[in-house]
């Protein structure tokens, strides 16, 4: 994908019509289904709720193929509202007959925001997720639904979101920078010379989506933000920030910063919540982590402290994308400020 033209932005129904489009294709309903982590933990949180569920109105916000809706299904609810914007909603269709609870699962195409439901409901569950948590701000449609349709004192699945942070040291773009200096020893021509734009194109300021070794993790995480489902307020998701302090387990150069997420089901039927997590010290997820490259490499040795502030807001030129911005400092040097952003789907080439 080219990114030398000229960004524009795009207008807002451009920007949902090529969200939701992303999500008409099999491999990323594929990839999530197969995510057993995910699917794994929402299915015990839906059945461990069976008691608020069994009997009651659910409201499945951005259902896809349906699974969570049929998960609804199974622990008991009367009626489950599976909304779906995109061309999966069709596919849905199909999976709820095939697993006969068609009398009780309804597939309404269409947005949240656009839809109407012929009742209040008593529970709305929702995989609403992105990279970094807030990445294709789906949140703000499962808020939508709360003010709308949920009755008061309903239940919200998850109900509690958490965002992390973590020095790293990733040994693997350090060697890829090296390489350019053995190459002369390799084929009798210096390319040293290569480092520095190496080091521009890959420490640039993308959001890298990857799988973070435990071994790079330099410090215990940082929790910098919480985000309670039941009265965060999508103005209050225009900026979400917060504060960072961390300690460093040894020696070691600082390359990048690790965030992630975890969200919180609260369980009717179990004195402790379930947590599913996207923290590297955990099973991986097809979140993986958020990875967010330094200029340059900072030196820390044992409890050198790097602590700074993480603000994370919506692109200029995309309301669904985030914009990760960290001011930070390592042990007694000046802060450092950095803005990061994940590439967006679209080219130079959009009409």
């Amino acid at each position: 994908m080219s990114y030398a033209g000229k960004k524009r932005k795009l207008d807002k129904t451009r920007q949902d019509t090529l969200y939701f489009d992303s999500y008409s294709d099999v491999t990323i309903h594929e990839e999530m289904i197969a995510d057993n982590v995910r699917t794994n933990t929402y299915r015990t949180a839906i059945f461990r709720n069976s008691e608020s569920i069994r009997g009651k109105v659910v409201l499945d916000v951005g259902a896809g193929t349906g699974v969570l809706s049929i998960f609804c299904a199974q622990a008991g609810a009367k009626k489950v509202y599976a909304v779906e914007a995109c061309s999966i909603a069709e596919q849905a269709m199909e999976i709820v007959k095939q697993n006969n609870v068609e009398d009780r699962v309804e597939v309404i195409r269409g947005t949240v925001e656009t839809v109407e439901l012929p009742e209040k409901v008593e529970v709305i569950v929702s995989e609403w997720m992105g990279y970094a948590l807030l990445h294709e701000s789906m949140l703000n449609s499962v808020l939508y639904a709360r003010d709308r349709w949920l009755k008061a004192g309903g239940l919200i699945l998850p109900s509690r979101a958490e965002l992390y942070i973590t020095p790293i040291s990733d040994p693997v773009v350090e060697d890829r920078l090296y390489f350019w200096y053995t190459v002369k020893d390799q084929y009798g021509v210096d390319m040293s010379c290569m480092s520095d734009f190496a080091r521009r194109c890959i420490k640039n300021s993308d959001i890298t989506v990857s799988t973070v070794a435990v071994e790079d993790v330099l410090s215990h995480p940082a929790r910098f933000a919480e985000l309670d489902l039941h009265s965060v307020t999508a103005e209050e998701l225009r900026t979400v920030k917060g504060r960072f302090r961390c300690e460093s387990f040894g020696s070691a150069a600082v390359n990048a910063f690790c965030v992630y997420f975890t969200v919180t089901f609260p369980c009717s039927d179990k004195p402790q919540s379930l947590v599913l997590s996207t923290s590297p010290f955990k099973p991986e997820t097809h979140w993986k982590q958020a990875v967010l490259y330094l200029d340059f490499p900072v030196e820390v040795v044992q409890d050198t402290l790097v602590s700074g502030e993480v603000s994370m807001f919506p692109s200029e030129d995309s309301s669904r994308h985030i914009c990760i911005h960290v001011d930070y400092t390592v042990g007694e040097k000046k802060i450092q400020s950095k803005t990061f952003s994940i590439p967006d789907w679209t080219s130079d080439s959009q009409p």
